[in-house]
């Protein structure tokens, strides 16, 4: 396990340092958190000077997930321990390993010192802090509840995370699998079926249907290998650049929505993210029509977040909340039923939790259930390139063999 060199603040304001074990730098500053420490600094305790004269050179621009999440953590525990926030992020910029995050703090000190507000200061940095982070900021600036905000704001970024990375472990299987199917039939296809074509035609066998368009294939990609690299490279690049604009993102997240297997998965991501944050909206006490305006804002989805553009319309002609919801697309009659009784109870934020919950639940399952639906789709596809091969090969052979048997 690791050690970590640390420099942390008792609750007297003195200055503690030492070491610790810990899995990780941010399983280290929950453990400093514990024993009532502010840390200020921690460092990996280095081996060798090597792999810190290396970061040095190249530097560590790119800001992970991680890098927010201790962020934001140390940010809250500094906060309610009554600490200054210049002071606070001054300790945050001079702990802080991440180049761009260091950078990104050092610039938001200095807005704050002009007399920015920090939700806007973070607001400059979009690349590290979303735009529910900055709206979310602004909501606790505005309600006086930063401290609580911070905290919820730390559930949904790690909550988020997981999600993230549970789905790419469920595709990373069955993408291996389609690699690994792509290279062994552009192998077979360009090694080993002209070799067994040339043995055919010269014992003048008439080549069955499957063996001639395998040649078809391999004179193809043999002929204009080129043009089928720079129409791959083109499309790509097209789309791209059309999933940057607002209408692709829209055409791309209804096509993901839609998807088999894979669509109800996306969509119950998006369930859970959109009560989730609305109940901590709620909860942090936003106002309703702002709550819906950071709603539209950050549902992750261009093609939900169209559709939610048109319920606020709605909703801002008074049309209350659960019946504009009912009229569209994506929304179950779930979230329609429990968004009802909220706004009859009064508590819409206890019954967006328990949706939030519901919705958490049903994604882990569906991503669990991913790799065993997306399995017999391999299967089928290994046995066709297999049952291909397996015709184009050795139906000629089998000629081949009643030829020679004969002489």
């Amino acid at each position: 396990m690791p050690k970590y060199i640390y420099k942390a603040m008792n609750e007297n304001g003195d200055t503690a340092s030492g070491t610790l074990e810990a899995e990780s730098v941010e399983v280290a500053s929950s453990m400093l958190i514990s024993r009532n420490l502010i840390p200020s600094k921690i460092k990996e305790q280095s081996r060798t000077g090597d792999n810190l004269q290396l970061k040095a050179i190249l530097g560590t621009s790119k800001v992970k997930v991680t890098d927010v999440v201790i962020f934001t953590k140390q940010f809250h525990s500094m906060i309610v321990a009554g600490i200054p926030m210049l002071r606070i992020l001054s300790i945050l910029e001079e702990q802080t390993e991440n180049k761009g995050l260091r950078e990104a703090i050092s610039k938001i000190i200095q807005d704050i010192n002009q007399g920015m507000p920090l939700s806007d200061a973070l607001d400059k940095h979009p690349k590290i802090f979303s735009r529910l982070y900055c709206d979310m900021v602004k909501a606790g600036e505005i309600s006086g509840s930063v401290p609580v905000v911070l905290d919820r704001l730390i559930y949904i970024i790690e909550h988020e995370a997981k999600v993230k990375s549970d789905i790419k472990s469920a595709f990373r299987y069955p993408l291996i699998v389609l690699v690994a199917l792509s290279g062994a039939f552009i192998l077979l296809l360009t090694f080993v079926i002209p070799q067994f074509a040339n043995v055919f035609s010269r014992a003048g066998l008439t080549l069955p249907l499957p063996t001639k368009f395998a040649m078809f294939l391999y004179g193809f990609l043999h002929n204009y290998w080129y043009l089928i690299i720079g129409v791959i490279v083109i499309t790509v690049f097209v789309m791209i650049s059309y999933f940057k604009t607002s209408n692709g993102k829209f055409v791309r997240d209804s096509f993901l929505l839609e998807m088999p297997i894979v669509g109800p998965v996306f969509k119950k991501a998006a369930l859970s993210r959109f009560a989730s944050i609305f109940a901590i909206l709620q909860t942090s006490g936003v106002p309703i029509m702002q709550s819906l305006t950071i709603l539209s804002a950050t549902m992750g989805n261009e093609a939900l977040t169209r559709s939610f553009d048109h319920i606020r319309e709605r909703i801002k002609e008074g049309a209350g909340i659960s019946a504009p919801l009912k009229s569209a697309k994506y929304f179950t009659p779930m979230v329609v039923d429990m968004v009802a009784i909220g706004e009859e109870s009064g508590n819409i934020d206890e019954m967006m939790r328990a949706v939030a919950k519901h919705y958490d639940d049903e994604v882990e399952h569906a991503i669990k259930g991913l790799s065993e639906a997306i399995g017999p789709l391999l299967i089928v596809g290994l046995a066709a390139i297999v049952g291909f091969f397996a015709l184009a090969i050795f139906m000629p052979m089998w000629d081949l063999t009643k030829i020679a048997t004969k002489h």
